[in-house]
């Protein structure tokens, strides 16, 4: 495996390494990105990189065998250890967000009993997934600049917890971040994950909140959010979440029902709105709760 690589190229080798689809969708999507590729003739693609990648290559009865296999030989069963590897990678550029996810240690924001630091996404019940450490990677760079200290952060589909701990620990105890997730249990679930966390006494201290609610709508009690990040893929972009940004401010969400983007949103001082594509992804949807608990869009 290639020591370092871009973020350009593993955005174009590992569409599927980007879903945060339920674990049974993954290698079928996988697969269909990566013969994708494969027609491209990268010459990033050597044999032990494709074997790595490519679900299709793995032996054994679980998908992942051989993954984790090969980031528990990397001692990337650790938290350090696997942010590490996204460094050398390149998939992390930024020393900051290297420092933050070496911070707010993911083994406590996963299922028991899962791998938590294989390059993967999980299922966490609900229909509900936790993205891929990269995923979280990508998104935290794409929206460092709005999360300095002071700032305030909104995160939608919070989920276990694990970005909404690294927002807070970005902003600080003078900024504001809150988490939004409609399955109660998920919220009450993420709330013990944060206590045992390194952003515990932000949250003791109330800069850091988690709220059972329709992220849909936002939260417009601490509105306008200088960063604000979605973690399941609106049809459309919610207006109330355009509202609620800060100018100067910007939106990561995906957006499609099938076929999905990572849209970064930048509103202007002057109120105006920017959207770029950044990559091809695989998200949840973001719907009712009603819809979620019954895995329909």
């Amino acid at each position: 495996m290639p020591s370092s690589i871009s973020l350009h190229s593993v955005s174009a080798i590992a569409y599927g390494f980007r879903y945060r689809a339920p674990l049974k969708h993954t290698c079928l999507l996988y697969a269909h990105h990566l013969r994708s590729f494969h027609r491209q003739k990268s010459p990033l693609f050597s044999s032990s990189f494709c074997r790595f990648l490519n679900p299709y290559s793995f032996t054994g009865n679980s998908r992942f065998s051989r993954m984790e296999q090969f980031w528990s030989g990397s001692a990337v069963n650790r938290n350090k250890g696997m942010t590490e590897q996204l460094r050398r990678c390149g998939v992390i550029k930024s020393q900051e967000v290297i420092e933050i996810m070496e911070t707010v240690d993911r083994g406590l924001f996963v299922p028991e009993g899962t791998p938590a630091y294989v390059d993967s996404p999980m299922s966490i019940g609900y229909n509900a997934t936790i993205s891929a450490p990269h995923m979280h990677a990508m998104c935290l760079e794409l929206l460092e600049d709005r999360l300095q200290p002071g700032m305030h952060a909104l995160d939608v589909g919070s989920g276990t917890g694990y970005l909404t701990a690294c927002f807070a620990l970005m902003v600080g105890p003078q900024g504001r971040v809150v988490g939004v997730e409609h399955i109660p249990e998920l919220v009450a679930w993420s709330i013990k994950n944060v206590e045992k966390s390194a952003a515990a006494p932000l949250l003791k201290e109330g800069s850091l909140s988690l709220h059972v609610g329709d992220g849909r709508k936002g939260w417009p009690e601490h509105a306008p959010y200088d960063a604000i990040h979605v973690g399941a893929a609106a049809a459309d972009v919610p207006q109330d979440l355009i509202d609620q940004l800060k100018p100067g401010g910007r939106m990561v969400i995906p957006v499609g029902t099938f076929f999905q983007d990572l849209k970064v949103i930048d509103k202007k001082l002057d109120g105006s709105i920017s959207v770029r594509s950044e990559t091809s992804v695989r998200y949840v949807p973001l719907t009712s709760r009603e819809a979620q608990i019954k895995g329909t869009d």
